[in-house]
């Protein structure tokens, strides 16, 4: 069946359908990742937003649901130029047309990828629309110059606590996860160094943080604009004043940097795939990362008193990473925990776990 891709700018893309039925609207965005499509699929950052995979050939190993990183997809909306529909993979669970369709997901094939990814290079982030019908498109394309993510921690942070292991003789660090749409490979890499792991929802308060007696605090991933979580910001310059060992990553380190006084800024087109080259401003060492972002922290936003860059990206020179020196805290833009994507800055849990062993003894 066909089916039409709208863009803001009144382009229309015909391709056809997959996955559920149904028209969605959504802020168009393209990740180079050449792997790990169920991990897109199910990464929460992309809440809001329609995801278009530049990689060519989607779906070559069908779908397998426990590697999943959410319990759901949370993107509105799939783009690819081809869906394979025999997958080959002797842990499959099912096709990935399947799984799209199971969790209501609406996508679009066949359609020209690589154009519409030079249109967003070129203009930056859009809205967009996929939809059966290309009826009433000037309505149509009138609504998409209206559209913006919200609400998109408060969609995908978890409703209560939870104690993911407790403390015992091999996990003696008790961190509480602040949940901002968080990627469960993130718990499972605090609990793979050592770390007790309490989930907790973005609202939770910085007294309700520190009733949990915490050695660390570690702030998720998540989507949406850093600048809207107005709450979270002023729960999290309570918990700077008790200097805690402090680790954030993606959303968690612009929110962070927000509560430390910096600004951030709204990327042209964002940073999203396995293959980002970040630089390590002390080390001089160039690490290829996996990322998934459309802001940015201001380098000049942030007091000298307060901390330094540590991290710049390769190529736009934009900050993706703080070491805080008015505390013992750091963030990173991009995700040490990636899966799939390159692993070479899973040290940095190594990291975190030595913040919290020296601030025991200080």
């Amino acid at each position: 069946m066909e089916r039409y891709l709208i863009m803001k700018d009144g382009t229309v893309y015909t391709g056809k359908a997959i996955g559920a039925s149904g028209t969605v609207t959504g802020e168009a965005v393209f990740t180079t990742a050449m792997c790990g499509y169920l991990l897109t699929l199910s990464d929460p950052s992309y809440y809001g937003q329609i995801v278009m995979q530049t990689f060519p050939l989607i779906g070559n190993y069908g779908a397998i649901e426990s590697d999943a990183e959410s319990d759901k997809p949370y993107l509105f909306g799939y783009i690819v130029r081809e869906l394979c529909d025999t997958g080959s993979n002797y842990r499959k669970e099912c096709e990935l047309d399947e799984y799209l369709k199971k969790h209501n997901v609406v996508g679009i094939a066949g359609v020209d990828t690589r154009a519409i990814t030079r249109k967003i290079r070129n203009m930056g982030v859009m809205s967009c629309m996929i939809t059966d019908s290309v009826k009433d498109l000037p309505q149509k394309v009138a609504a998409l110059k209206k559209y913006k993510v919200k609400s998109a921690v408060e969609q995908t942070s978890c409703n209560e606590p939870l104690e993911l292991n407790p403390i015992d003789e091999t996990h003696k660090y008790r961190v509480v996860l602040y949940d901002f749409g968080a990627k469960k490979n993130i718990e499972r890499m605090l609990i793979k160094y050592g770390c007790s792991v309490i989930r907790v929802p973005y609202d939770t308060t910085a007294e309700q943080v520190l009733s949990y007696a915490p050695d660390g605090v570690m702030l998720s991933n998540g989507g949406g604009d850093p600048a809207d979580n107005v709450g979270v910001i002023e729960e999290l310059k309570k918990l700077n004043e008790k200097k805690l060992p402090t680790f954030g990553i993606c959303l968690g380190h612009q929110l962070l940097a927000l509560s430390y006084g910096a600004k951030t800024v709204k990327l042209k087109y964002g940073h999203r795939g396995g293959n980002q080259p970040v630089k390590d401003v002390v080390t001089g060492k160039t690490y290829i990362t996996s990322q998934n972002h459309g802001y940015a922290v201001k380098a000049d936003s942030l007091a000298p008193n307060v901390g330094s860059v540590r991290f710049i990206n390769a190529n736009d020179k934009t900050v993706e990473g703080i070491d805080y020196t008015c505390a013992p805290a750091f963030s990173v833009q991009f995700h040490p925990e990636a899966c799939g994507g390159p692993k070479d800055t899973e040290l940095l849990f190594v990291r975190f776990v030595q913040l919290m062993e020296d601030n025991r003894h200080a």
